[in-house]
């Protein structure tokens, strides 16, 4: 992958019109928070980042800064939350992907959105044809990655534009003024933060897929920044975009981009403009799921080669050249969690728990990812080579962006726990998110003991057979 590839990977990765929909769902003061997790978070994970990127290029990405800065059993416990965060990260996706693509159809088929048996076939259809495309390679699976990014921005880009006229011509279905944009503190923004900053998070993602980029000391730095810069720009004005045709309580959190392109080719007669943009969407979401299978199924891969995980994920495909194995189960175990979420919940709730149950498991691996730069920075020379991008200010730049990060983090974590403010049940909603979370923790913590034992009998051998 050259510049533009990565930037596209990039920007198919982070950015996704679902998050612009839960933040409009969450009213006017989203705006602020987009600013203000922009500030405290995607700044300082960017340049963390680059600087990790472009020092340890090396296939594998947050599981070997880990394993470089406190050990094997950090390395693989961040590698390990890193990959089962997707099986419930993809569900979420793929309900929501499959959810927006309905607005293809016009507003006729706009109650698909809300029909589970449309929503679970066209999930099984969408990840398919992704792990398809990525055991094929990344040389065909970027095309894919490429068309999620221009897929992504574009219809984004077509929802500020008729918001602009519309507002212009209608006036505005929000009015937006300095009070009511500030963050509002309640219960409902507590629980929106983990969601505002899981929705900066996939940067890291092409790190894991170092040696599949060219020259990465130097394509790296440049394609992060330039997609992070791109990304916030959108994530504000797209938000503002969706309020000014439509108000917050009607928003639908998973569809709601197209929903308001829709709304607003029907107050303009041009019903066409929003089919045009929901099948560029369709792309654009197919390709982030195609960029988190590409890039994800990298950690397994590198950990099975480590044989703390079974050997099979170590193994790559015979023609093609990709860890397949790894990406199968990745997403035969998603499409199961899928299908249990949906018990006894409606389809806005089991969304809801995949995406609670996401950002936990996904920020674990960040915590580590900020502790290691600060590490790294007394255990390995960061000056060592005119290539590597720092972050600016020496070491104390390093423990200022790190500190801000991970506080954050550990926030979001936290905050993740806390149930929608009109969850009817929220003691079977905490209890599927904590025995999901934990029990995916527990059960990497099982198969690293059993490779620990494993390595163990092996050096044992080996040492019997030297001293023969």
């Amino acid at each position: 992958m050259g510049f533009w590839d990565l930037l596209l990977f990039n920007v198919a990765s982070v950015l996704g019109p679902r998050w612009i929909a839960v933040a409009a769902n969450n009213g006017s003061s989203s705006i602020s928070l987009w600013a203000l997790a922009a500030v405290l978070f995607f700044l300082p994970t960017t340049l963390i980042l680059t600087e990790l990127s472009t020092r340890f290029p090396e296939e594998g990405g947050l599981y070997v800064w880990t394993k470089k800065a406190f050990g094997e059993f950090h390395g693989f416990v961040a590698g390990w939350t890193y990959w089962v965060y997707t099986f419930f990260y993809f569900p979420g996706l793929l309900m929501a992907s499959v959810a927006m693509s309905v607005y293809a159809g016009g507003n006729s088929a706009a109650h698909l959105a809300d029909n589970r048996t449309f929503l679970l076939a066209g999930s099984f259809v969408l990840l398919f044809a992704a792990v398809a495309l990525n055991i094929v390679g990344v040389g065909i699976g970027k095309w894919l990655q490429n068309a999620g990014g221009i897929g992504t921005y574009l219809p984004l880009l077509m929802l500020i534009g008729m918001a602009l006229y519309l507002w212009r011509t209608h006036g505005a279905a929000t009015h937006f003024t300095w009070s009511n944009v500030m963050p509002q503190w309640n219960w409902d923004t507590l629980n929106f933060w983990p969601k505002i900053a899981f929705a900066y998070s996939g940067l890291e993602l092409a790190s894991s897929m170092s040696e599949e980029v060219r020259n990465p000391r130097t394509t790296f730095p440049r394609a992060i920044f330039g997609s992070a810069m791109s990304i916030v720009l959108i994530y504000v004005a797209a938000t503002m975009a969706l309020l000014a045709i439509l108000p917050a309580h009607v928003v639908d959190p998973k569809a709601g981009v197209f929903q308001a392109l829709t709304s607003g080719s029907a107050t303009l007669r041009i019903g066409l403009f929003g089919i045009i943009a929901a099948v560029f969407v369709t792309f654009g979401n197919a390709g982030g799921v195609g960029s988190t299978v590409a890039g994800v199924a990298r950690i397994p891969f590198v950990v099975g080669i480590d044989h703390y995980m079974p050997a099979a994920f170590g193994k790559i495909h015979p023609k093609w050249r990709t860890p397949w194995i790894a990406m199968l189960v990745q997403a035969v175990i998603s499409l199961a969690i899928l299908l249990i979420t949906q018990l006894n919940e409606t389809a806005d709730n089991a969304y809801y728990i995949l995406v609670d149950a996401t950002n936990i498991l996904y920020f674990i691996p960040f915590l580590y990812i900020y502790f290691s730069v600060i590490r790294l920075a007394y255990i390995e020379k960061r000056e060592a080579r005119d290539d590597v991008v720092l972050i600016p200010g020496g070491k104390f730049g390093v423990w200022l962006a790190g500190s801000i990060a991970s506080v954050v983090t550990l926030g979001a974590i936290v905050l993740s726990f806390v149930p929608q403010a009109d969850e009817k049940n929220k003691w079977l909603f905490e209890t599927k998110l904590v025995v999901g979370t934990v029990g995916g923790v527990l059960l990497g913590l099982v198969l690293y003991w059993r490779g620990a034992r494993a390595k163990a009998r092996e050096a044992a051998a080996a040492a019997r057979l030297a001293g023969n």
